[in-house]
């Protein structure tokens, strides 16, 4: 018996494996599976929320629970800013108190050769100049004189002290001149003509004031 032949449309195709790989290709390039798939955004919010899920997944046998994680989480956090009040603030004190520097940062110029370059300065109204001049020719004028004697790198502060004890008279002069020095060289606000006559006043008064017994001894 024959078997009568059939149209090759009946019998399914087989593709080899390159024709295979490429349907499938063109089958998910259509945009209907891209729109199924997760964004960058949701798959951090996945990632998010495995992460708290993880953190509040306790054994069963701990007896402790999410609520209990909470509260640990708020005393955590209290201590953190009880720690901050108690030993940040000395830090930001510290900040803001400007640094002891050194009085005449290595010049050795004397009293006199100070006091001309500062009235040079005066002369050109670089007060911040004339400033820091004149009263570093009011400190090497009591230091030739034997009144003070600093320490190498003293600071202003500890040399306007030693100063009135030298002088009792001119204590407060003193703290006046001390503040306008580290304002004008450290602190860089403007100097002024008022300011720079004060310390020239200081340094013509030191000039003339006598040391006290004790000083001279």
């Amino acid at each position: 018996m024959t078997v009568p032949s059939l149209p090759a449309a009946v019998f399914p195709l087989l593709p080899d494996p390159d024709q295979a790989r490429e349907w499938a290709e063109q089958e998910l390039a259509d945009p209907t599976y891209q729109a199924a798939e997760p964004t960058f955004i949701d798959r951090i919010a996945q990632a998010v929320g495995r992460f708290l899920g993880d953190l509040l997944r306790v054994p069963d046998t701990s007896g402790w629970g999410p609520s209990a994680l909470i509260v640990l989480a708020i005393v955590v956090a209290a201590l953190i800013v009880v720690a901050l009040l108690i030993w940040g603030r000395p830090r930001l004190a510290s900040r803001a108190t400007p640094p002891a520097h050194a009085l005449f940062d290595d010049d050795v110029r004397s009293a006199d050769e100070l006091r001309a370059d500062a009235g040079e300065a005066a002369a050109r109204a670089d007060w911040d100049h004339a400033i820091v001049l004149r009263f570093r020719a009011f400190a090497r004028g009591l230091t030739e004189r034997g009144l003070v004697d600093p320490p190498p790198g003293a600071t202003v502060r500890a040399f306007c002290r030693e100063a009135a004890s030298a002088l009792p008279s001119l204590a407060s002069p003193l703290d006046t001149a001390a503040e306008i020095f580290d304002d004008v060289r450290y602190l860089r606000r403007p100097g002024t003509i008022e300011r720079y006559r004060a310390i020239v006043d200081l340094d013509d008064q030191a000039v003339r004031t006598r040391p006290t017994p004790a000083a001279t001894t």
